[in-house]
């Protein structure tokens, strides 16, 4: 993937905000206070999560970017787990290892308590009083345990007078939970319509299989933004983990990246990649900047030319003087675009948020209408059924597509794009760009696949094509050029045989000279080609014709 100007970005330029202001840190929202979130709300370890993380972490709700912190927690809108600002290249997340743990270790209860309330009384492996016990003590770890974070989030979401998915589930699973607990410890109490089949019915099967889905549900939608961060993490991965530092005395030594700051001087060999944008102060080399701008060429950089952090130095070896370090460089700008976009709301996403809030009321409202009709008026055991149909409502009416479809389709384009080299500057681009009908591109590097390929040899008189390709590859065998490579595997894929090349000497920029099969070739540029004294002229209506198609 190759990653900066091959982009859409919107509202001003990358590494900038709306107001064009640079993103050097985004503050927290300071009207998210301490007590609002509690770290540890939905089981996990506290220390787990800010394993590796540096100090000063700022977290973040997925769903809802508004909701910043210092430490870890859930959100009080939606009751997702926070995630870090700003992911890192090592992080892992957390709740998908425990919600896989939960899940994996309560199946097969959930799959047996199924089974025992769907044939049980057909299998007659136990009297009835003795299964429904049973099934009590099989389905308590899959919903107190299980089920633990998501009772935890709806009712924070009660408390926060924020309405959403997991208020149903957790009203749904819980009735169902304690009413067969209750029908469970103390039949007495209920009257003898409730009696079904020996025993009063209990719905342990009905709770635990919705926490087991819900658990798999999160699962599944952990694990696909997971997915969509390793565009982020792939990022990160472009930038080298530490920095030849030359010191005041003159020795040299190699830091972690993290101690490189403003003002000191980076040696940067031949084959490393530039750690942080600088200003070249010695030295001379060309640097292979596709990642940054798809151009598939080196650059050639001197005393006083800029580089950019995370480009590769392909042959001289240069001193650079670092400029801007941390966030401050442009790669750091760039994740920070995607992470930022990733969070981003759009216009259909907070329609859907109001539009969920008042959905989920509502189902309530009906919930409770369902139960007194059902008992009022329905036939014996009236409030049984009452009691069922109220929780099919709880739970079959969970707005999980409305809440999540569209921040997850959100978090899935900007992902996907970025590994493909299109950067969005948040979700309400990706929104508008439905709208888009014409594409208007500023350069050929934009739309080039980052490498040269080999179209064709033109060969003057008494040579044919295969032979020029031949002495050229011979010749290139021992370039780093980016041209030499694609001379050298169209050689390759021809079957042509290639010789060895000898004094084999590369002048920076122009061209190479040797000797293959006794005879003496240079290769390169018109400059190299004037330089040597060597006449072009007849070739040069072809080159010319060439040159205008994009060659």
């Amino acid at each position: 993937a190759r990653y900066g100007p091959r982009q859409l970005a919107y509202s001003g330029p990358p590494g900038h905000g709306k107001n064009g202001t640079p993103l050097k840190g985004i503050p927290m929202d300071h009207h998210t206070h301490h007590h609002d979130l509690h770290p540890g709300d939905d089981g996990h370890s506290d220390s787990a999560r800010l394993a590796d993380l540096p100090a000063g972490t700022i977290y973040t709700c997925p769903m809802h970017p508004e909701i910043r912190q210092d430490h870890p927690g859930n959100c009080p809108k939606c009751g997702m787990t926070l995630e870090p600002l700003m992911p890192s290249l090592d992080d892992e997340n957390p709740e998908l290892k425990d919600f896989t743990h939960r899940f994996w270790w309560t199946l097969p209860l959930t799959v047996i308590v199924t089974v025992l309330a769907m044939f049980g009384h057909r299998l007659g492996w136990f009297s009835m009083g003795v299964q429904t016990w049973i099934e009590l003590v099989l389905s308590t770890p899959v919903v107190l345990w299980a089920g633990k974070s998501f009772f935890i989030r709806g009712w924070r979401s009660i408390v926060n007078r924020s309405p959403n998915m997991w208020t149903l589930i957790g009203l749904g699973t819980g009735a169902a939970y304690v009413y067969s607990v209750v029908a469970t410890v103390a039949p007495d109490v209920f009257p003898e319509s409730f009696v079904s089949m020996g025993r009063v019915s209990v719905y342990f099967e009905a709770a635990v299989v919705i926490i087991s889905l819900t658990l798999f549900g999160q699962i599944l939608e952990l694990r696909a933004r997971s997915q969509t961060s390793a565009a982020i993490k792939s990022l990160l991965g472009l930038a080298p983990k530490t920095a030849r530092r030359i010191n005041a005395d003159g020795s040299e030594e190699d830091v972690p990246l993290t101690h490189v700051h403003e003002g000191d001087r980076i040696r940067v060999r031949p084959g490393e990649k530039v750690p942080v944008d600088g200003i070249v102060e010695e030295g001379s080399s060309s640097l292979d900047e596709s990642m940054l701008t798809g151009e598939p060429l080196p650059v050639g950089k001197r005393p006083g030319d800029t580089v950019i952090g995370a480009t590769m130095n392909t042959s001289g070896s240069l001193v650079i003087r670092a400029e801007k370090v941390g966030s401050a460089t442009v790669l750091s700008q760039i994740v920070q675009l995607v992470a930022q976009a990733q969070r981003s709301r759009a216009p259909m996403q907070r329609m859907a948020d109001i539009v969920a809030g008042y959905f989920v009321v509502a189902v309530v409202m009906i919930a409770v209408t369902t139960f007194i009709v059902w008992g009022l008026f329905g036939p014996q055991p009236s409030w049984v059924y009452g009691l069922i149909n109220a929780v099919s409502v709880l739970i079959i009416a969970c707005p999980c597509a409305l809440g999540l479809a569209t921040p997850m389709s959100i978090m899935v384009a900007t992902g996907k794009g970025a590994t493909q080299g299109v950067l969005f500057r948040d979700a309400a681009a990706i929104e508008n760009f439905r709208k888009v009908d014409t594409l208007i591109v500023d350069k050929t590097g934009t739309l080039t696949e980052g490498r040269p390929t080999f179209e064709q040899a033109i060969p003057a008189e008494n040579a044919t094509e295969d032979d020029v390709l031949r002495l050229a590859a011979s010749l290139d065998q021992g370039s780093e050029h980016p041209l030499a490579h694609a001379i050298v595997e169209a050689a390759h894929e021809r079957g042509l045989a290639l010789s060895t090349v000898n004094e084999f000497e590369s002048s920076s920029g122009i061209g190479v000279r040797g000797e293959v099969d006794a005879k003496r070739l240079i290769l390169g540029n018109t400059a190299l080609m004037q330089q040597e004294g060597v006449d072009t002229a007849v070739m040069t209506e072809a080159a010319d014709s060439l040159r205008a198609k994009g060659a």
